[in-house]
């Protein structure tokens, strides 16, 4: 099994910036992808990006050119660099890792973007 854990959220008003981690521990030499999500109260989770194992990386549209997902698999830990964030950018974000055909969720961190 694999155990990720996010930090790195908080409040930052419109145009800032804020960076997440996700440290994952366990069977960290199963994981194939890890990657991020969110989700607001009343909404599904939704995909914003993932960092997959040869390096390749996806983004949900509205994120594109504002964040940015990166790996350091020496500590076991990606991040999310988030910029110009926007109001519509808040909800609780959750960091997930695949490994063996299953998928491990962290607690999530909440991100707020006042106006």
């Amino acid at each position: 099994q694999v155990q990720p854990v996010e930090s790195g959220g908080g409040l930052v008003q419109a145009g800032g910036s804020l960076k997440l981690s996700c440290a994952a521990s366990g069977s960290i030499s199963t994981i194939n992808a890890m990657g991020w999500y969110r989700q607001v109260p009343g909404k599904q989770r939704e995909f914003v990006a993932v960092k997959n194992s040869d390096g390749s990386t996806t983004y949900t549209d509205s994120v594109k050119g504002r964040f940015t997902v990166s790996r350091d698999n020496a500590i076991n830990t990606v991040y999310l660099q988030m910029n110009s964030l926007k109001p519509e950018d808040t909800g609780v974000y959750y960091c997930n890792a695949w490994a063996l055909g299953a998928i491990y969720w962290g607690q999530g961190t909440q991100v707020t973007v006042s106006s």
